[in-house]
């Protein structure tokens, strides 16, 4: 009998922007919740992406964001959003969660606020996702900080393999630090086109060099994936039989795969 590891969290990093980051997020939570786990997605980034990606806006109650938590204003559970999938909730975020930086500075063990904040609901989930800023600040540190694992979702452009240096080292310096268990998870492609020479290119030298760290899962781009957020709807309530759910279901069947335990 395999049983998936209770209360995992997994960071969902790149300090790049629009590499899929916020939609590998979504889909790989809503996915998750739809083949019966129980999963928590927080938004811990001040663009709130996730969070309006999910239909809500935290302009309507801007008192229970991450940010009120990341403060000490509330507890976690007071932030806890119920989303249109059943199994999945959220924590949302807001444009304040920029200040908590500096409001945090003199806080003690700041890099481990998320983690504590975390610890009382930890159990109540099977899979706890983080949506991560794309800057490499406080609140990512927290982010990593909190998490077991984290997976960078890359574009296969050249120029995104380049930029991967920074978050290894950001990663290695948690590693070294607060979080010595972090591990990285996994590499997913995403926004991948086949007939485009450099991304098959890319895909091949990002397999050769990390192997089996990559996710046998690539994330297609997909016109339905980039609709799916304007409606407020993860890709599998938006469109249930176009690429992009196909992908992010396999993307989680995957995950659940790998985090089999005896």
């Amino acid at each position: 009998m395999f049983d998936t590891i209770m209360g995992k969290v997994i960071a969902i990093a790149n300090q790049k922007g629009g590499v899929g980051k916020t939609t590998t997020a979504i889909n790989l939570a809503a996915s998750l919740a739809v083949l019966e786990k129980k999963v928590l997605i927080i938004d811990a980034d001040p663009q709130a992406n996730t969070t309006s990606g999910l239909n809500f806006s935290p302009d309507n109650d801007q008192k229970r964001t991450l940010y009120e938590v990341m403060i000490g204003r509330i507890g976690i559970s007071d932030a806890l959003i119920q989303t249109e999938i059943a199994n999945l909730q959220m924590i949302p975020s807001h444009i304040n969660l920029v200040g908590a930086e500096i409001e945090m500075l003199e806080t003690p063990e700041r890099e481990s606020v998320m983690k504590n904040a975390l610890a009382p609901i930890r159990g109540d989930y099977d899979y706890i996702i983080i949506d991560c800023s794309p800057s490499l600040g406080l609140i990512t540190v927290n982010s990593l900080t909190a998490a077991d694992s984290v997976i960078i979702p890359v574009q296969p452009e050249f120029f995104a393999l380049e930029g991967l240096g920074k978050l290894l080292q950001t990663i290695r310096l948690v590693q070294n630090g607060v979080n010595p268990d972090l591990t990285i998870e996994g590499f997913v492609v995403t926004m991948f086109d086949g007939r485009t020479k450099v991304h098959t290119q890319v895909e091949a030298e990002l397999r050769e060099h990390f192997k089996d760290m990559v996710f046998r899962t690539i994330i297609q781009r997909n016109i339905r994936l980039s609709e799916a957020p304007s409606h407020g709807k993860p890709i599998i309530l938006y469109d249930v039989i176009c690429n992009g759910t196909a992908n992010y279901l396999s993307l989680a069947k995957e995950l659940l795969e790998k985090n089999q335990t005896k």
